[in-house]
């Protein structure tokens, strides 16, 4: 089993000097916390896809991870195109049956929890599934910056990673996708197959706008 992080993009929501997964997180980088949460039994190796130009990354102390951490400098326009191409770089290292775990260089408050359940819920499954969480709010529609309806929430879940799936199959799910890609499980669905959903926490958020950096802190802070 491995895991593989897409860290090409610069986050500029988040409204940070430096690129988002650098930004400073309870004594550590984001992209140091996440990777944490990958780096776990029984993940053999964590692939870190960075933008050709990072000249960050090494300036960084990763030694907590040893020689599982795998840099590859091949990141793309896209995160679509970042998984792509970290899957193509690292099938030297895997087989096309091997499960890899995609995960956000922007959720960083993972838990190892979660990381267990969703292994063990998809382990012997056909095609592979995701952590994600049921709709809680209200989800209005909007039209001109005014309700334009209200969207029944019934089955509606918010997927997070990690997204859990055979290499070979990602691969495949990639290079065929049509359309949006806006995670690993839109491209599968595409295929025609439906991947399984594993209930996450609302912990696992993603560090989107800048107030989500003093949220994750806390949740970091309060975890040491």
């Amino acid at each position: 089993m491995f895991s593989l992080i897409p860290a090409a993009g610069s986050g500029s929501r988040a409204a940070t000097d430096i690129p988002k997964q650098y930004a400073p997180l309870a004594g550590r980088s984001m992209l140091w916390h996440a990777i944490r949460a990958v780096c776990v039994p029984p993940v053999q190796a964590v692939f870190v896809v960075l933008s050709p130009d990072d000249a960050t990354f090494a300036t960084h102390d990763w030694s907590a991870f040893g020689d599982r951490l795998q840099p590859l400098y091949c990141g793309g326009e896209s995160r679509r195109h970042s998984v792509h191409n970290g899957l193509v770089a690292a099938m030297d290292d895997m087989d096309a049956g091997d499960w890899v775990l995609v995960h956000d260089a922007a959720r960083p408050c993972l838990g190892e929890a979660d990381v267990k359940r969703l292994i063990a819920a998809c382990e012997n499954d056909d095609v592979g599934g995701i952590l994600a969480l049921p709709v809680a709010d209200t989800v209005k529609r909007e039209a001109a910056q005014r309700i334009d309806g209200t969207q029944d929430r019934a089955g509606l879940w918010l997927a997070q990673t990690p997204q859990m799936f055979r290499a070979g199959l990602l691969l495949h799910a990639l290079r065929q996708a049509r359309g949006p890609v806006t995670d690993e499980a839109s491209a599968v669905e595409q295929l025609g197959l439906h991947p399984r959903l594993v209930q996450g926490s609302r912990e696992n958020l993603k560090v989107t706008w800048p107030e989500d950096l003093a949220l994750a802190e806390a949740i970091l802070r309060r975890r040491a």
